[in-house]
């Protein structure tokens, strides 16, 4: 087999096309030819060397849709030639929280192109039971939504019951639209969004949200609590900054709930003082499990946007660092390679 091209992230600034030898499948694992990869917020942090669990170079591509084109000793034939989406958690599966079903927090856990080389090549392996199959009533491009749909889903299924409650999301990017497609499709009665952006918080108003506001104002907290008609019972935080952990305490109601779900650049300061005494709960919440991606796909399937919302440009594997560039930009939202 010849060789393939795998992106390699160096920097931000160095983002170039690898040559490597093609991979083959071992027992247990399936040769997958990339179609669709996904560009992350994840993958910018770390570009930027930013993130706080991903080391610089790395080579990206967890939001993958390919095709299984050989399977190893041991995977049944069935997946040949099936086209799937990747679960990247890569866990132990013999650990505490693993045993419980919660692999997604395994005490060892490493993620599919982030820790270790990911989908944005022409061809990988991964282990067999990574890999889901996917039906013809969603195509590669509404499947490549599948990964990064899958966390807040599993945030908003961590909140509980939404049904008739009141939700603040912070940002509207990728993660704070998708938290606000969940949670409306969870019941939420009203969901006001947060984004610094004129465009980003009308597309939110475009995608369900009841309203929406500029966090940096001072009367911030005031307006979200006059869109939800009252103090918000649960907020979804894909920022993570002190301004938002703060403001997200403002506009709690007593016994309410803060669900981080973006990615903190560091320690960041809380008044804990306030969540004693208000009985707020501050939730983490890290990637998802297998029924949150089942309960993404059959989100998607029934096409609750217009994929233009979301996907907002495409690029091919030869073109990777043009993509990460326009991933830089804050008008866009989803940006894609394609590997022909």
């Amino acid at each position: 087999m010849t060789d393939i091209r795998r992106i390699v992230v160096n920097s931000i600034d160095d983002i170039r096309v690898e040559e490597i030898p093609a991979p083959a499948p071992q027992k247990g694992e399936v040769l997958v030819k990339s179609t669709v990869v996904g560009i992350c917020g994840s993958d910018m942090h770390a570009a930027h060397g930013r993130h706080p669990f991903m080391s610089l170079p790395f080579w990206p591509g967890h939001e993958v849709v390919g095709v299984v084109t050989e399977v190893g000793e041991g995977v049944s034939e069935s997946l040949r030639d099936q086209r799937v989406v990747i679960e990247p958690n890569l866990a132990c599966g013999h650990c505490e929280q693993c045993l419980q079903g919660r692999y997604n927090i395994c005490s060892t856990l490493d993620v599919f192109g982030c820790q270790t080389p990911g989908g944005m090549t022409d061809r990988f392996v991964i282990a067999a039971d990574r890999v889901i199959p996917l039906s013809d009533s969603i195509d590669d491009l509404w499947a490549s939504l599948i990964e990064p749909l899958a966390t807040p889903v599993h945030a908003v299924r961590r909140a509980g019951d939404l049904s008739g409650k009141r939700v603040v999301v912070f940002g509207a990017g990728p993660i704070g639209l998708f938290l606000t497609v969940a949670a409306l499709d969870a019941g939420a009665e009203r969901v006001v969004v947060a984004d610094l952006l004129p465009s980003k918080r009308a597309r939110a108003e475009r995608l369900g949200a009841a309203g929406s506001f500029d966090p940096t104002l001072p009367d911030a907290a005031a307006t979200a609590t006059e869109l939800l008609g009252g103090h918000a019972h649960v907020v979804f935080d894909g920022v993570s900054r002190a301004s938002t952990v703060a403001l997200a305490i403002d506009v709690l109601a007593k016994g309410g709930k803060l669900m981080t779900v973006g990615v903190p650049a560091g320690e960041t300061p809380i008044r804990l003082d306030l969540v004693q005494d208000r009985e707020l709960e501050i939730f983490g919440n890290l990637m998802y499990v297998r029924e949150d991606v089942l309960h993404a796909i059959d989100l998607l399937e029934r096409r609750p946007f217009p994929i233009e919302e979301i996907v907002t440009a495409t690029f091919s594997l030869e073109d990777a660092a043009k993509a990460f560039a326009a991933s830089d930009d804050p008008e866009q939202v989803k940006v894609l390679v394609t590997v022909p």
